[in-house]
C-alpha cells in the first residue's frame, strides 16, 4: 500500500512538473519559447550549399531535383572547386585560396530546389526597369562611382575604386539580404525581450532589430546596412529594413554561379528605394528556414524572393580576420602604383 501511495505520489509530482515546464519549452510547432513567450530561434546558424542564386540553364523547366540529383551536382562541383588546388596559377598571378580547407567547397551540399530565387518561378533575376537601365548607362558614363560592388572594383587609383567588401565596409555575401558565399556562412542570433541581434560571422557584420513597433528612421538618415525593425508573425520573424545608403546596390550578390563554374558579383540598383523583407521560421529543431524578398519598384520589373534552410551549428562563431590593418588593399594600389613605374 505504502509503495503503491509512493508511485502515485510520485508519478503526480512528474505530471506537475511536465505541466508547469512543457508550456514554457513548447512553441505554437513545439521548439522551444523564450521566457517572455516568443518563438526562440537564438543560436547559430550555418548556411552553405552549392545551389546557386539562379536555375542553371540546363535546369530550365525543372522545378525540383531529387536527392541523389542534388548530391551528383554538388560532388561534381566541390570535385572541380577541389582540382583547381593542384593547378598551378598562370604566370604573373598570385593564385586563389586552398579550396580544400579555406573554403566550404570540399562540402559538396545542395538543395532539392534548382536555385534560391523561388519567384519569379523561373528562378531567375526579373528584368531591370527602364529608369534603373537609364540610370545604369550614366553611372557607367560617370565611372562606375560610386562603387556598389561587393568585390573587385573599377579601378586602382584609390580605395574607392574597389569594392565596398575589399574595402572593408560590409561583408562579402552577408547583406543584407544573406546569401551562401565561399567561406564563414555563419550566423549567430541573440534573443531579448524587446531586440533580436543577427551577428554575421564574416566581417561581424551585426544588426539590432527592435521589436517594439517604433518607426524607421527619417528618410534624411542612410546606413550601409540600412535601418531594421522587427515583429513576429506567428512562428515568424520578420525584418524589414529600409533607409539603405545610395552607396549600397539594392541588391549585390557575390554567389556560386554554375554556368561561370565560379563566383561573381552583381551590384543592381542603389539601396535608396530598396525595401527588404526577411522571415526566420523555425522548422524543427535544427533548421531554421530563411527568406527573403527585394522589393524595389525603381530596380526590377518585379518583387523577387529567394529562400533556404539554415543549419544548427554546435561550433561558435570564430574571429573574422581576413586582413587586419587593410594591408592588402594597402598593397593592391601599390602595385597598381609600381606597375605604372615600370610602364614608364
Amino acid at each position: 500500500m505504502r509503495e503503491c501511495f509512493r508511485k502515485s505520489f510520485f508519478m503526480s509530482v512528474l505530471l506537475v512538473v511536465a505541466c508547469l515546464v512543457l508550456p514554457a519549452l513548447a512553441g505554437g510547432q513545439g521548439f522551444a519559447t523564450t521566457a517572455w513567450g516568443d518563438p526562440n530561434i537564438q543560436g547559430v546558424w550555418e548556411y552553405w550549399t552549392f545551389t546557386p542564386l539562379e536555375r542553371p540553364s540546363e535546369l530550365v523547366g525543372k522545378d525540383e531535383l531529387t536527392d541523389e540529383e542534388a548530391a551528383l551536382i554538388a560532388q561534381r562541383l566541390s570535385d572541380e572547386a577541389v582540382g583547381r588546388d593542384d593547378t598551378r596559377p598562370a604566370s604573373g598571378q598570385t593564385g586563389g585560396y586552398n579550396q580544400s580547407f579555406w573554403t566550404e567547397r570540399s562540402r559538396a551540399t545542395a538543395l532539392t530546389q534548382p536555385s534560391l530565387l523561388i519567384d519569379p518561378p523561373d528562378g531567375r533575376i526579373p528584368p531591370l526597369t527602364a529608369t534603373e537601365m537609364r540610370r545604369s548607362e550614366v553611372h557607367r558614363v560617370a565611372g562606375d562611382r560610386p562603387v556598389r560592388l561587393r568585390a573587385t572594383g573599377v579601378g586602382t587609383d584609390g580605395p574607392e575604386d574597389r569594392g565596398l567588401a575589399e574595402r572593408g565596409i560590409v561583408g562579402f555575401s552577408t547583406g543584407p539580404p544573406m546569401l551562401p558565399g565561399g567561406y564563414n556562412n555563419n550566423i549567430q542570433v541573440f534573443q531579448t525581450e524587446g531586440y533580436v541581434v543577427l551577428l554575421a560571422e564574416m566581417v561581424h557584420d551585426v544588426r539590432v532589430v527592435p521589436l517594439d513597433k517604433r518607426p524607421h528612421l527619417p528618410l534624411a538618415i542612410r546606413q550601409w546596412l540600412g535601418d531594421s525593425r522587427g515583429y513576429w508573425e506567428g512562428e515568424t520573424l520578420v525584418v524589414e529594413t529600409t533607409n539603405f545608403t545610395e552607396k549600397v546596390a539594392s541588391f549585390s550578390p557575390m554567389t556560386f554561379d554554375s554556368d561561370l563554374g565560379g563566383f561573381r558579383s552583381l551590384a543592381l540598383g542603389t539601396g535608396v528605394s530598396l525595401r527588404l523583407v526577411e522571415r526566420f521560421t523555425r522548422i524543427d529543431r535544427d533548421t531554421l528556414e530563411y527568406e527573403f524578398t527585394i522589393d524595389d519598384p525603381e530596380t526590377f520589373s518585379q518583387p523577387l524572393t529567394a529562400r533556404f534552410p539554415m543549419n544548427r551549428s554546435d561550433l561558435p562563431l570564430y574571429e573574422y580576420a581576413c586582413h587586419e590593418g587593410n594591408y592588402g588593399l594597402l598593397n593592391i594600389l601599390r602595385g597598381a602604383r609600381a606597375e605604372e613605374g615600370n610602364l614608364k
